[in-house]
């Protein structure tokens, strides 16, 4: 038998599974069917965030967006994914992984096209100041605000 996992360690496993976000209601039926374990949080990390990320088919891991003052990586684990950006589409399988430098105007996010679940590790930054723009939809947060507004800037609901 083996001795339970002790900080810094840690089993994803143990921690609950989160199906929540911030978006305003009419934006959420687009990102049903993701889910994630905050392993950094977990493990007390504040200066940047480490997800462990689940995608069902159909499923996408955001409205496309980029952000002002942080740095994001994801690294494909399993399954297929969609990385959809400015460019155009391309598919990541497991092992490939994609970096999105900050306040670089590129709007990105990821669309599960396949009939199986996949998982990605996505990093990012915990910055107070943060903003993200969403390029296709009326959308723009501000982490000072807490909320998310339209970009003639009334509040989103």
């Amino acid at each position: 038998m083996t001795d339970p996992l002790q900080k810094p360690a840690l089993d994803p496993a143990s921690l609950p599974l989160e199906t929540k976000t911030g978006y305003p209601t009419e934006f959420l039926p687009r990102v049903a069917g993701r889910s994630r374990r905050r392993l950094g949080r977990a493990l007390g990390l504040s200066d940047f965030g480490v997800n462990l990320t689940v995608l069902e088919p159909g499923a996408q891991s955001a409205l496309r967006h980029w952000h002002k003052h942080e740095d994001e990586f994801i690294f494909v684990l399993s399954g297929e994914l969609t990385l959809i950006t400015d460019a155009g589409e391309q598919l990541l399988t497991a092992g490939l992984c994609a970096g999105f430098p900050k306040n670089v105007q590129d709007g990105h996010h990821l669309v599960n096209r396949s009939s199986a679940p996949a998982s990605y590790l996505e990093v990012g930054g915990n910055q107070p100041e943060e903003e993200a723009t969403y390029p296709d939809d009326d959308l723009h947060f501000r982490r000072a605000d807490g909320f998310f507004t339209r970009k003639d800037g009334g509040r989103a609901a």
